[in-house]
């Protein structure tokens, strides 16, 4: 007996993984009938028919297939596959991020800032390919000018803090000769710049949009050489933007903002917690009308609300009798959830928050300590983060490819850690003078490779 009707199957799953043959799955006959063989035939044949289907468009979106010689990511094609030359829009997290937990809160700007300052603080040095300091160098007069807006110190602190507010920053290398090396940096706005994904896992392109003006600069798709230098945050959620160290700290951030504004509200009702008008006369009807009800509010907010009417005393005739509803500040310990949000928001960021005052949070015996630790576990780190990504795409666009470090020994901050070192190399006897001066960034003296005797 023939199937009843023409109609096809149902949807084809699409494959896994593009560009293979999908698993059949074995096909359990309830009944061995004519029909039921011609059905499941059928839809062998279509599921074959689809993967290669699939695998066409797959092998279409990768490109060529690369040679020995061409170093690519083998799953780069499978996480860009559907969003090939996409634009793929920065995450709309930024403008609340910056609005609410940098704009409006004081402990999020305070720390956000305090990093960016002490990042753009540190100076920079140059090396030759031999390992020699360069007194100077056009990479280092390009960093101390970038642009006419803008000096090093500037630059920096930028990068930083838009590192940490959006978890990405764009630099733009301007070069005017396609042979030449970069003549200004340009910052560019996170939120405003979308990358697009190429067939080989990495960025194709980026554009910049503004006011619906959009403009583009192509990447290689093998190298991802642009002249858009992408700094990101390690983000486990994204292929292709960093997460901010302030979206982490993001429901502190709103219990601050809370906590501020509970307080705010409770300084323009003149400080007194809301509470209940309760009409219970001794005689007579039972509720107010809604003319008395209207002249009752109307009078509680011209004569009792707000910080200018603190402390005047509410006078209740007819039977009207006063009852407070909230909770007082103390049973809900305000001060100390307040407090306690500050030191979340502090621990996101990187920063002790015993240096911003915050009370009861002294982990460190001292501010130097603390001063130390802020640089060792989160300035630092960044600056090596922006100082690698600058020697990798920044400086082979000089002749000589010059190498960009941080002068550490320039920080005050790291002192105490710095004499410390110093003193221990002093007190060893099986180093030479040469190898204690390695040691500590200095280069070798003549007769200096004598052994300690």
């Amino acid at each position: 007996m023939g199937p009843k009707n023409n109609r096809l199957p149902q949807p084809l799953e699409v494959p896994a993984y593009a560009g293979t043959t999908p698993l059949l799955k074995t096909v359990r006959r309830r009944e061995e009938t004519p029909g039921r063989r011609h059905q499941e035939t059928l839809t062998m044949e279509i599921r074959m028919r689809s993967s290669t289907l699939w695998s066409r468009v797959a092998n279409s979106l990768r490109g060529p297939t690369p040679s020995h010689a061409t170093k690519t990511s083998a799953a780069g094609s499978t996480i860009v596959w559907s969003h090939v030359g996409m634009p793929q829009g920065t995450p709309r997290r930024y403008a609340g991020l910056a609005e609410e937990g940098f704009r409006k809160n004081v402990i999020a700007y305070r720390c956000v800032m305090m990093v960016a300052s002490a990042a753009a603080s540190v100076p920079w040095l140059a090396y030759d390919a031999d390992g020699h300091e360069l007194d100077t160098h056009p990479i280092l007069a390009l960093l101390n000018k970038p642009n006419p807006l803008q000096d090093r110190l500037a630059l920096m602190e930028n990068i930083a803090a838009d590192l940490q507010i959006a978890g990405n920053a764009y630099l733009e290398m301007v070069r005017p000769d396609p042979t030449l090396p970069p003549t200004e940096i340009y910052i560019l706005r996170p939120d405003r710049m979308k990358v697009i994904p190429g067939p080989a896992g990495l960025p194709e392109g980026y554009e910049y949009a503004v006011n619906g003006r959009v403009t583009r600069w192509n990447a290689d798709p093998l190298t991802g050489q642009s002249a858009i230098l992408h700094l990101k945050l390690y983000n486990p959620l994204s292929d292709w933007y960093g997460l901010a160290p302030l979206e982490a700290a993001l429901m502190a951030v709103d219990q601050h903002n809370a906590a501020s504004a509970w307080n705010q509200a409770l300084l323009n009702q003149g400080a007194r917690p809301s509470g209940a008008l309760v009409f219970a006369p001794k005689d007579g009807p039972g509720h107010l009308t809604d003319e008395q009800v209207r002249h009752l509010r109307e009078e509680m907010e011209s004569l009792y609300q707000g910080s200018r009417q603190a402390g005047r005393p509410l006078i209740l005739e007819g039977g009207l009798e006063w009852r407070e509803m909230s909770l007082s500040p103390k049973d809900m310990d305000w001060l100390a959830g307040r407090d306690a949000a500050a030191r979340d928001v502090a621990l996101a960021l990187g920063v002790p928050a015993q240096l911003i005052g915050t009370p009861g949070a002294q982990t460190y015996t001292n501010m130097a300590e603390a001063r130390l630790a802020l640089y060792e576990e989160t300035v630092l780190p960044l600056v090596r983060r922006i100082e690698a990504a600058l020697n990798r795409s920044l400086a082979p666009l000089f002749p000589d490819t010059p190498r960009l470090d941080v002068d550490t020994d320039a920080v005050s901050a790291l002192t105490a850690r710095r004499d410390a070192e110093w003193n221990k190399l002093q007190r060893t006897t099986f180093l030479t003078m040469n190898e204690k001066r390695s040691a500590v960034g200095y280069g070798p003296l003549e007769g200096g490779d004598k052994a300690p005797g």
